[in-house]
C-alpha cells in the first residue's frame, strides 16, 4: 500500500532511498537543504569500489602508529581536540581493526559492498548517465616490491573469497598503461570490476532527476525539528513543516545530532577529506584512477580535471579546514604526475560519517515505529547507496531482503 514518505538527506544515500520508494508507488519527498549531491557525495573519489570488500581497519602496528604521530603524513592526520572529543568511538574502531571481530566484520560489509554494482546499474540506465560512467577499473601503484606482493596475497584471498576480480602488472606493464607517471614505481594491482565517474556529483543529481520525473519532490530546506505525532511524523523545515507516516534519516554526518535530539546516542564520528582539480602539464595524460598506495592519495581524471583526493584527517565535523594535508599530497603528487595549475578557486572539504564498527546503520529506529535510518557508510557512501537503497527499500515494505541485516541495525550499539 502507498505510504507517504519524506526522505532526509540528498546525497547518495539518501537519494538512492527516495529512488527506491518512489519506484515502489509511494509519496517521497526528499528533503536536503542543498541540491541534491553537494555535501559528502560530491568530493569523493568517484569509484564504485566492488572490490572494496575490506572496511578500512584502523592502524594497529607499532611502526604505523609511529609514523602517524608527528601528524605530517599525506594519508592521515588529525586534530588533538577531535581525538579527544571522538576518543569513545576510535577506541572501539581500534578494537575491532584485528582479530575475530574484524573478521566477522569483512563478511558482513562485503555482503553489501558485492551488490554495489547490480544496484547501480538499474538507476544508472533509468537516469541515462551512462555517460559519465566508465567501467575498466583503476591502478593501485606502488613503489616497493614488498608492499605489492603483500597487497597481491591479499587480493588474491579476497578473489577467492569474494570474487574480486585484478590483475597485477610489473613496472613495464604499469608505465606502458600510464607513461607519464613519474619514475620509482614497482608495479600496480589493477582492480578490473570497479566502475569509476566523471562527476560524482553529477550522477547523484542525475539519480534524483531520475526520481523526479518518476513523480518524487525534491525540497531544498533546512530541517528544523523531527518529532512523532498521531499517525506518523512531522518534520520542521525552513520551508513550512511536513507530516508522512514515514521518515528516513539520511543525513551523513549531521544524523547524529538529529537522532541525540529524538533522545538516541549513536557513537557517529568523521574522517575528513579535501580534494582539488588540475590541469596537466603539455601533453601529459591520466589514462586511469590511480591511488599511490604507499602515499595515501589518489588522482582521478574527471570532467573537471585531475582530481587530487586526500587520505583521512581525524577532526571534528564543523572545525574550520586545514589545507596542509591537501598541501603535502599535492607535493608527492606533482613528482608522480605533471599536474599543471590548480583549477579551484579553494579546495573543497568533506566529511565521511564513521562507525566504530566501520558498518553502516541501516534498517528500523527501535521503539520509534515509522522512522528507518540509513546513515555511517565511511569511506563507501557512493559505492553502497543504491544498495541501500534497495534494501531498506524491502524492510519498510515488509519484505525479507535480499541480506541479512541484523548486523546492520542501530541497537548493536
Amino acid at each position: 500500500m502507498a505510504r507517504k514518505i519524506i526522505v532526509l538527506g540528498a546525497g547518495m544515500v539518501g537519494v538512492s532511498v527516495a529512488w527506491h520508494l518512489v519506484r515502489r508507488g509511494h509519496d517521497v519527498t526528499l528533503v536536503d537543504r542543498r541540491e541534491p549531491g553537494l555535501e559528502t557525495s560530491f568530493g569523493n573519489a568517484g569509484i564504485i569500489q566492488r572490490e572494496a570488500v575490506r572496511p578500512y581497519a584502523f592502524p594497529r602496528d607499532v611502526a604505523t602508529l609511529l609514523r602517524v604521530v608527528p601528524n605530517r603524513q599525506v594519508d592521515i592526520r588529525y586534530r588533538p581536540s577531535g581525538m579527544l572529543s571522538a576518543a569513545g568511538p576510535l577506541l572501539d574502531y581500534w578494537l575491532n581493526s584485528s582479530g575475530k571481530r574484524y573478521e566477522r566484520i569483512v563478511n558482513e560489509w562485503a555482503s553489501l559492498i558485492m551488490r554495489c554494482q547490480d544496484a547501480h546499474a538499474p538507476m544508472i540506465e533509468a537516469a541515462g548517465a551512462e555517460a559519465l560512467v566508465r567501467k575498466g577499473g583503476w591502478l593501485e601503484l606502488y613503489r616497493t616490491q614488498k608492499e605489492l606482493e603483500e597487497r597481491q596475497k591479499e587480493a588474491q584471498e579476497n578473489h577467492e573469497r569474494f570474487g574480486v576480480e585484478y590483475e597485477v602488472l610489473d613496472a613495464e606493464a604499469l608505465y606502458a598503461k600510464e607513461p607519464h607517471l613519474g619514475k620509482g614505481l614497482v608495479g600496480a594491482i589493477h582492480w578490473t570490476q570497479p566502475w569509476m565517474v566523471s562527476d560524482p556529483g553529477g550522477l547523484v543529481q542525475a539519480y534524483a532527476r531520475s526520481f523526479a520525473e518518476q513523480g518524487g519532490q525534491v525540497m531544498k530546506a533546512s530541517v528544523e525539528d523531527v518529532r512523532q505525532v498521531e499517525g506518523g511524523w512531522q518534520v520542521d523545515t525552513s520551508e513550512g513543516p511536513l507530516e508522512a507516516e514515514e521518515v528516513v534519516v539520511a543525513l551523513g554526518p549531521w544524523a547524529g545530532e538529529l537522532l541525540g535530539r529524538l533522545g538516541m546516542k549513536v557513537p557517529l564520528f568523521v574522517k575528513r577529506g579535501y580534494h582539488m582539480h588540475y590541469s596537466a602539464e603539455g601533453e601529459a595524460k591520466l589514462n586511469h584512477w590511480v591511488m599511490d598506495a604507499e602515499k595515501g592519495f589518489l588522482l582521478e581524471p574527471m570532467r573537471a580535471g585531475i582530481r587530487l583526493t586526500t587520505g583521512a584527517e581525524l577532526a571534528d565535523l564543523e572545525s574550520p579546514p586545514q589545507y596542509k594535508q591537501l598541501a603535502a599530497a599535492e607535493k608527492v603528487a606533482r613528482k608522480l604526475f605533471p599536474l599543471g595549475k590548480r583549477r579551484d578557486s579553494q579546495p573543497w572539504k568533506g566529511a565521511r560519517p564513521c562507525l566504530p564498527d566501520m558498518k553502516p546503520v541501516i534498517g528500523p529506529a527501535p521503539n520509534k515505529e515509522g522512522l528507518w535510518l540509513a546513515f555511517g557508510h565511511g569511506h563507501q557512501g557512493f559505492t553502497l547507496g543504491p544498495a541501500t537503497g534497495e534494501l531498506l527499500a524491502q524492510m519498510m515494505d515488509g519484505e525479507t531482503p535480499a541480506v541479512d541485516m541484523a548486523p546492520f541495525r542501530v541497537d548493536r550499539f
